[in-house]
């Protein structure tokens, strides 16, 4: 049996972290993601399906994620009921991720922060020196200009 899940989408809203009463960790927080076809009218449709992230994931994800950021979420379908205050039994089904990474860095979502995006900032700051050559290392290589790189034959492993 198997029960396996990816998917790729945008998060609905600012992630939701809370801690269990013993101190564990849980974020949830909803994901927009498309469906392979149009409607009759011409439009897009999407799902809007639960999320539900623990432990160190879930400090992650609400710390580094934000509503708008794409995201691509592994793990797999779950299906939980309880009764509610009136005595009715509720049925739950969610997705319970067991890795999220984050597909866009920080300058490319709009006003959101990233892992990738933060991992990019402090890796240009981890010079001390105030010459001219340690402004040089900390400037983008490959900045993005559109423009080409050029490799040569002899720069290359194979």
């Amino acid at each position: 049996m198997l029960n396996r899940v990816i998917l790729i989408g945008r998060l609905t809203k600012e992630p939701e972290l809370r801690y269990t009463p013993s101190g564990v960790a849980v974020t949830q927080f909803t994901l927009a993601v498309d469906r392979p076809f149009t409607s009759q009218g011409g439009e897009r449709e999407a799902d809007f399906l639960p999320i539900v992230t623990w432990r160190q994931l879930a400090e992650t994800v609400a710390n580094y994620t934000h509503k708008g950021n794409l995201v691509a979420v592994e793990g797999r379908v779950q299906v939980r009921n309880y009764e509610n205050n009136e005595g009715k039994r509720v049925y739950v089904t969610e997705i319970v991720a067991d890795n999220v990474r984050f597909l866009e860095g920080k300058r490319n979502s709009e006003g959101g922060n990233s892992a990738q995006g933060s991992s990019n900032s402090s890796n240009s700051s981890y010079s001390n020196n105030n010459n001219n050559s340690s402004s040089r290392q900390n400037q983008d290589p490959f900045p993005e200009d559109g423009k080409p790189i050029e490799i040569s034959d002899d720069d290359l492993p194979f």
